[in-house]
C-alpha cells in the first residue's frame, strides 16, 4: 500500500522508524521489537539508510523482510550520499521488484570527515533532485523530511521553507518532521507552511527520551531545542535510567495527546530500535 492513501480517513496514522542493526543478533532483537510494536497496528514503518554499501544492502533486506514476514507496510529511506544516479536507479529497481511502494528521499548527512556535503560523481546535491529523479521512472509514494526548528544548515527559516517547497513541487506526497520536544514549534511551523501554500499532510516526528538516550548529542545533531521544563526533569532524574524513562514517556505522551487533540494527521516515532517507551506512550493514549 502507498502510505499517502492512509491520510484523510478521520484516523491519525501512527508509524515507527528503525535502523539496520550491525549484527545478526541485532536483527533478531529488532524483529522482536517489530513484533511487539505490530500489535499497535502502525500504518507503516520506515528503515533508515546508511552511507556504506553493506548498510545499504541491509536496508533493502530489512524493508523487504518487514513487509514480507511481518506483514507491515515498509518504507525505505534513500539518500544522495555516495551514490551516482545509476546506483540509485539500481536500488530503486530492486525496491520496486521487492514490492516496496514507499521511499523517503533524503539528502543525507555528509561523512564525518567531510565538513560540507559533496555529491558523488553523477549524483545529486539536494533531496528535491532525488525526488525529481524518482518520478521520472518509478511510481513510489515519496514523502519528504521537514524541520520545524529549521534545518541546521539553512541560513534562515525562510530559506528552509523555500527548500521545502521545492521538495513538494518535486513530488513529495506528505512530510515527516524532524524530532521536536515543544509542540509550539510544530504548530508555528505548520502555520508558516500552510501560509506558503504547502498543503500536503505534515506528520509529527516524536522521539521518547530514554535512560539510554544521549539527549544533548541527539538534540544538537537534529537542531532540536530541549525546553527548560523537560531539561529540569531530566536533571532531576539524576541519570537513573528508569526515572529518565518515566520522564521521557510522560513528556512524549503529553506531546502526543495535544497533537491528537489538534488533529495532527500522523505521529512518527523515532524508536531507536526499542519498543517499551513507544508502547507505553501508545497505551497511555489508548488504554485498553
Amino acid at each position: 500500500m502507498k502510505v499517502v492513501e492512509l491520510f484523510g480517513h478521520d484516523r491519525p496514522v501512527f508509524s515507527f522508524e528503525f535502523f539496520p542493526p550491525r549484527t545478526d543478533k541485532g536483527f533478531e532483537t529488532l524483529f522482536r521489537t517489530i513484533a511487539d510494536l505490530k500489535r499497535l497496528d502502525p500504518g507503516f514503518v520506515s528503515v533508515t539508510w546508511g552511507a556504506g554499501g553493506s548498510t545499504r544492502r541491509k536496508t533493502i533486506e530489512l524493508v523487504s523482510r518487514i513487509q514480507r514476514e511481518a506483514g507491515l507496510t515498509a518504507m525505505a529511506h534513500l539518500t544522495c550520499v555516495g551514490a551516482s544516479r545509476e546506483e540509485l536507479g539500481e536500488v530503486l529497481d530492486r525496491l520496486r521488484d521487492e514490492g516496496i511502494e514507499n521511499v523517503l528521499p533524503l539528502r543525507g548527512d555528509p561523512p564525518k570527515d567531510q565538513p560540507d556535503f559533496q555529491p558523488a560523481p553523477g549524483g545529486f546535491r539536494h533531496a528535491n533532485e532525488l525526488l525529481e529523479f524518482i518520478h521520472t521512472r518509478w511510481s513510489f509514494c515519496t514523502p519528504a523530511a521537514c524541520y520545524p526548528e529549521t534545518h541546521i544548515e539553512a541560513p534562515s527559516p525562510e530559506a528552509d521553507l523555500q527548500n521545502l517547497m521545492r521538495k513538494v513541487e518535486a513530488g513529495a506526497d506528505f512530510l515527516i518532521t524532524q524530532l521536536f520536544f515543544d509542540n509550539a514549534d510544530y504548530f508555528a511551523f505548520l502555520e508558516r507552511a500552510r501560509a506558503a501554500g504547502i498543503g500536503v499532510p505534515i506528520v509529527a516526528g516524536i522521539m521518547p527520551i530514554t535512560g539510554t538516550t544521549n539527549v544533548p548529542r541527539i538534540a544538537k545533531m537534529c537542531g532540536a531545542r530541549i525546553p527548560d521544563e523537560l531539561q529540569a526533569a531530566i536533571d532531576a532524574a539524576g541519570g537513573d535510567p528508569e526515572r529518565t524513562d518515566a520522564v521521557g514517556v510522560a513528556w512524549a505522551t503529553l506531546q502526543c495527546r495535544e497533537l491528537l487533540e489538534r488533529n495532527v494527521p500522523g505521529i512518527h516515532f523515532y524508536t531507536l530500535n526499542r519498543s517499551p517507551a513507544t508502547r507505553r506512550i501508545h497505551e497511555s493514549l489508548f488504554p485498553g
